[in-house]
Formats: C-alpha cells, sequence, structure tokens
C-alpha cells in the first residue's frame, strides 16, 4: 500500500462519522457541557440530569401552581383573622356603635320613653356592633371556603382555611344571637 492510499482510505472512514451526527450537535459550539437527549426526547445536562431548554412541559406545571399556592396561604391567613375579628370585636364595630349612640342620643334629646330612650342609646348600638361582626364573621367563611376549594394546598393552608371557616361559622352563630338579642335582652325600663 501506498502512503497516499492509506491517508484516503482513513479521510474517507472519518468523513461518515461526522456526518451521522445530528445538525443540532454539530452546531454547538465547542467548550459548552455536552447535552443529551433522555428517553422523552428533552436534552439533559450531563452533569446534573436535568432537562435544559426552555418551555418544558415541567415549567408550565409549576408557574401556577406556585402562584395558587401563595394565594392559597395567604387567604387561609386573611380567613383565619377575619374570624378573630368577627369574634372580638373590630374598631370598625366600635366606631359604628358610637355613631349610633350619638344618633341615638340627639333622638331622645327632646324627649322619649324610658323604653325608647334605652332602646335608642344602647339597644341601636349594640345592634350595630352585630352587624358589623356578621359581616367580618361572613367575609371569613367566604374567603375559608374558597381557600378549601382550591386544589393542591400544604397542610397547613388547609388548617389555617378550615380554622378560618370554623370561626366564621361561630361568628356568625354569636352575632345572630347579638343582633336577635337570644344572648343578653335589653333592659327593661321599671314602669312607676
Amino acid at each position: 500500500m501506498n502512503p497516499t492510499e492509506t491517508e484516503e482510505t482513513e479521510k474517507t472512514t472519518a468523513a461518515p462519522e461526522a456526518t451521522e451526527k445530528p445538525a443540532a450537535e454539530a452546531a454547538e459550539p465547542a467548550g459548552t457541557p455536552a447535552a443529551e437527549k433522555n428517553k422523552t426526547g428533552h436534552e439533559t445536562d450531563d452533569e446534573t440530569g436535568h432537562e435544559t431548554g426552555y418551555g418544558t412541559d415541567d415549567d408550565a406545571r409549576e408557574t401556577p401552581r406556585g402562584l395558587s399556592g401563595i394565594g392559597a396561604a395567604a387567604g387561609a391567613v386573611v380567613a383565619a383573622g377575619l374570624g378573630v375579628v368577627a369574634l372580638s370585636g373590630s374598631w370598625v364595630g366600635k366606631i359604628a356603635a358610637e355613631r349610633q349612640t350619638l344618633i341615638g342620643q340627639i333622638k331622645t334629646a327632646q324627649g322619649g320613653t324610658p323604653a325608647q330612650q334605652i332602646s335608642a342609646l344602647y339597644g341601636d348600638a349594640w345592634h350595630t356592633t352585630a352587624l358589623v361582626n356578621g359581616v367580618f364573621a361572613l367575609f371569613a367563611l367566604i374567603v375559608g371556603g374558597a381557600v378549601l376549594a382550591l386544589p393542591q394546598k400544604a397542610g397547613w393552608v388547609r388548617a389555617f382555611a378550615l380554622a378560618g371557616a370554623a370561626l366564621g361559622v361561630l361568628g356568625l352563630i354569636v352575632s345572630a344571637g347579638m343582633y336577635f338579642d337570644v344572648f343578653l335582652s335589653l333592659p327593661s325600663a321599671g314602669s312607676r
């Protein structure tokens, strides 16, 4: 064999190997980490084994789950807070009750029976407080129920949402009892 024949045979055997590589691998610049395709057809990094590239199916699934998880957590905490406010009272309820007391004082300044004065000065303020607390309880129940209806929640989020909904139900019962004078009735004026 001639030395020139040997060189030509080496060139022809090396050429088919270079053409057999896919265009994506051939276009990859030197010095970048080699990527290989896994069984699903996505490229994976040799070192980590994770899929490379953008727009994979996993990315599309994780983004909404993360956002709904944050929203569910915030909603659960808000529901529990609203439930506590519904049972303990709020600044808004206090201001509304004081306003109603002032209106009662204005109405009874010109006179009225003792029963009308008690109702105007204390009863209306009591019922206003019950009404405001009932609104907070209803919001706690709605927000807690909405969070419980969302799929894929962490355990603590579910617990907070359930606590908020339960406090909302309890707050509605207490507020209804206050409004309809079931727990404590208004004092009656003594007859002379």
